[in-house]
């Protein structure tokens, strides 16, 4: 009973729950029709929200303000970067996922570089570098008919045991994720100066190089997303990471992580991806309208949060 109680004080734990009960939710209405086929579709939707959830996770662990707000315009351009370079050819597909991954980690870098130069808010300055992303987006990738390479496009969709391949690498990486926050030097410079910025840098901590290299890996992480995404719709679109923008948030804010920074939660952000897929499920099955839903998946992740402790799952 105690450590039944010690696992439901876990923040990251209700996003888990969260998931389970909308699955069982829909699988009664259906009868237990598809119940495998959902977990296998959510599994492979989740992906995509945890891979930048990562990545945006190490960004609001920073502390107050700091979000990546350029991440939809960024995976948008690494995927017309990405199926440009590919050009369609299996021969191709390490270099094509190299340059997304330059690309998103030049647009980090450079988000990064706005924020210590111009002395602005993280919120804004991300935010402008988005529409100048989404500018050049538009004049490259604008009507790109290039499809993606025949075996990246079967990798994005290989399943084994009717778990996708995709999602096993994902849970690899963030085993990763996680062991570095804890375990390493710059994970535990990130939790330091989320805590608290001058008792890290009076401590020895690089602060302005920590904060460079976690907005240029949140930005890799959306350009890596953006070649997978490619590969798993079979081809790039301007507007292919939209629902990234608040997805990449909310499953931060759900999986446990505080927006106080200092404190992060790596398999919260597994949790609560799978949670937004299969609470888009369910409402799609329920047949609600696309403005009910919103409200109705609104209303479900504030709960799901004061679940979890309301303030206490965000300090």
């Amino acid at each position: 009973m105690t450590s039944v109680r010690t696992l439901l004080e876990k923040p990251w734990i209700w996003s888990f729950v969260g998931a389970l009960v909308v699955w069982l939710a829909t699988i009664a209405f259906t009868g237990g029709y598809g119940a495998g086929g959902m977990v296998t579709a959510a599994l492979s939707l989740a992906v995509f929200t945890v891979i930048v959830g990562v990545g945006q996770m190490f960004v609001i662990t920073l502390g107050p303000g700091n979000v990546d707000l350029s991440l939809p315009a960024n995976i948008g351009l690494a995927s017309a970067v990405a199926m440009k370079v590919m050009g369609g050819s299996d021969s191709m597909i390490v270099v094509g996922l190299l340059a997304a991954l330059a690309c998103g980690a030049a647009i980090g870098a450079i988000n990064y570089l706005l924020i210590w130069a111009l002395r602005i808010p993280p919120i804004i300055a991300t935010l402008s570098a988005s529409f100048i992303i989404q500018s050049v987006d538009i004049s490259y990738g604008r009507g790109l008919q290039i499809k993606p390479p025949p075996g990246f496009a079967d990798f994005t969709n290989w399943q084994v045991l009717g778990i996708p391949v995709l999602a096993m690498l994902t849970v690899v990486f963030t085993i990763g994720a996680a062991l570095a926050l804890q375990r390493m030097i710059y994970g535990r410079s990130v939790l330091a100066i989320g805590q608290n910025i001058r008792a890290a840098w009076l401590a020895g901590v690089h602060v302005g190089r920590i904060r460079f290299l976690t907005y240029t890996l949140c930005g890799a992480l959306g350009g890596i997303d953006g070649a997978l995404l490619a590969g798993y719709f079979r081809g790039a679109n301007v507007d292919i990471g939209n629902e990234y923008l608040l997805a990449s948030i909310a499953v931060v804010v759900i999986g446990g992580t505080s927006v106080a920074g200092g404190k992060a939660n790596v398999p919260g952000v597994w949790g609560a991806g799978l949670f937004l897929v299969l609470l888009l499920t369910m409402l799609n099955t329920f047949g609600v309208s696309a403005g009910v839903r919103l409200l109705l998946t609104g209303l479900i992740i504030v709960g799901v949060i004061t679940a979890a402790g309301g303030e206490k799952a965000i300090r």
